[in-house]
């Protein structure tokens, strides 16, 4: 169902909030069927991504490293994928 999230476990610099959330709000939107929310309900929508992604951190904060890291680069560490989504480039 969710084989768009990226996996966040292992990399290196450890997943950022907003990839955390970036992966929570896909995950709610594929449950959901609701891409963008109308007024109505973005109150319920927005506090689910916030749990999901809160609870994912924690999930992510308490497991053991990896041996190796994930094999695919996270969408948010991509130049252009962060161009297009008007984010900053990442610095290093």
């Amino acid at each position: 169902m969710c084989r768009n999230i990226t996996e966040l476990r292992g990399l290196e610099p450890p997943a950022t909030e907003d990839e955390i959330a970036a992966a929570a709000r896909q995950y709610i939107r594929k449950v959901t069927g609701i891409r963008q929310p109308n007024a109505a309900v973005t109150p319920d929508y927005e506090a689910a991504v916030e749990r999901v992604a809160a609870v994912t951190a924690e999930l992510l904060g308490g497991l053991p490293p990896r041996r190796q890291p994930p094999s695919k680069v996270p969408p948010m560490r991509i130049p252009h994928v962060r161009e297009r989504m008007g984010l900053p480039p990442l610095e290093g």
